[in-house]
Order: C-alpha cells, then sequence, then structure tokens
C-alpha cells in the first residue's frame, strides 16, 4: 500500500493573495516556518525552512530543513522535495490552488514517497497532521492576519 495522504482547506481570500502567502518567504514567516525561509519558492531552487518552534518530536529544539521546488505553475501549482524523517530518502509535496471564485481559494496539499515499514507510516502520519496545521494557520493569516502557531508548541 502507497504511503500518501492529502489535505484542504477553503481559503476566502483571492487566489493571488494565497499564493503569495505561500510562495514569499516574508509571508510564510509568519505563520508557517518560525525560524524563517530563506528564499521564494522558485522552481529549481533549493531553500531553507526554520522552525524555531519545532513540535515535541524534535525535542522542541529549532530544526531547519532544506527544500528542493522541483516545479513551480504561478497561482496553481508548487511542488517540493525533502528528507524524509525517518531516512535518507525524501518525499514529495505537491501544494494545489484552486481558485473557487473571485475571493475563494481551495488549497489541497498532499504528500507521498515514503517507504512501506512501521517508521514510513509514522512519519507520513506526522507529516499530514503537520500540513493540516500549515493549511489552518495559511486560512488565520490570510484570512484575518494571525498567527495560529504561535505558542502552538
Amino acid at each position: 500500500m502507497e504511503l500518501k495522504f492529502e489535505v484542504n482547506a477553503k481559503i476566502l481570500r483571492p487566489i493571488a493573495d494565497v499564493w503569495e502567502a505561500v510562495y514569499n518567504p516574508g509571508k510564510l514567516s509568519q505563520y508557517f516556518t518560525t525560524g524563517g525561509a530563506s528564499g521564494p519558492l522558485n522552481e529549481g531552487a533549493t531553500v531553507t525552512w526554520a522552525f524555531a518552534d519545532a513540535p515535541p518530536k524534535y525535542g522542541g529544539q529549532a530544526v531547519a530543513f532544506p527544500v528542493r521546488v522541483t516545479k513551480v505553475e504561478p497561482e496553481r501549482l508548487i511542488e517540493l522535495e525533502w528528507r524524509a524523517s525517518d531516512g535518507d530518502y525524501t518525499t514529495r509535496v505537491r501544494i494545489r490552488f484552486e481558485p473557487l471564485g473571485p475571493s475563494e481559494t481551495m488549497v489541497s496539499i498532499s504528500e507521498s514517497g515514503w517507504r512501506e515499514t512501521p517508521e514510513g507510516l509514522a512519519s507520513s502520519y506526522s507529516n499530514c497532521r503537520g500540513w493540516m496545521q500549515m493549511a489552518c494557520c495559511l486560512k488565520g493569516y490570510t484570512e484575518y492576519g494571525i498567527n495560529l502557531r504561535k505558542g502552538f508548541f
């Protein structure tokens, strides 16, 4: 069985605003990458996402991850690869943006590629929780200008 998931969130903002909140490192750092993002998500780039408030699985210590951007279609799709937390291999992340109207956007985040092991399964569940939290924080930030992640861990 292939280990994969998809989470979705409807954001009550125009697609350009939602796209910018994910693509732009200054905005992404306001609600998700609490330790900063080293650059915009340009195709072919490798950026660093840092988390000053890492979840307990990282011992509550600050962590940073290299993220390789493999494909970008502005206001439609961002594809990423990053190292799986359970081994020396990468998983694939797809962030899709779909306009539902002039002021509504559906964001879908999927990830796949874990090894079919108990550790891979646990890693996939952890990332599923993390991406759903990111989607909720994106909604809070773009719709209300608040940082839902602050004080979360």
